[in-house]
């Protein structure tokens, strides 16, 4: 029988971590797509990045595919996705979905704490 452990562990083998600053300077050139997966109300409490994408984790399977009516066109199979949460584990296993549905260049880029304190460009 797995464990959270067990599926945190093999979401973090799969999606690559991306480091903060390079995150960070993606976002400057609007080279990414940027997905928090948090809940509202977490967004709610602390903001989010600007111009993200908000997905929560449990309809990632149905906004990232093209066959149900949830499917949203900012997702490509090709584009650079970088992912965030509360404190990395969400946006790992998220990671690992989009792996999973074959999108071949999905990134998790941790905590939005820490993307706050990097003066990352967030907004309310």
């Amino acid at each position: 029988m797995k464990t959270a452990k067990d599926y945190l562990e093999e979401a973090n083998k799969v999606v690559k971590k991306i480091d903060l600053n390079d995150a960070i300077e993606k976002h400057k050139n609007n080279s990414a797509v940027f997905i928090d997966v948090r809940d509202s109300s977490d967004i709610i409490k602390t903001g989010s990045i600007t111009g993200s994408l908000k997905i929560p984790r449990g309809l990632i399977e149905f906004v990232a595919d093209k066959a149900t009516p949830l499917y949203n066109d900012n997702l490509k199979k090709n584009s650079e996705i970088i992912l965030v949460c509360g404190a990395g584990g969400q946006a790992a296993l998220t990671g690992k979905t989009l792996i999973d549905m074959g999108y071949i260049n999905v990134s998790n880029v941790g905590a939005i704490g820490d993307w706050k304190k990097n003066n990352g460009p967030m907004t309310k």
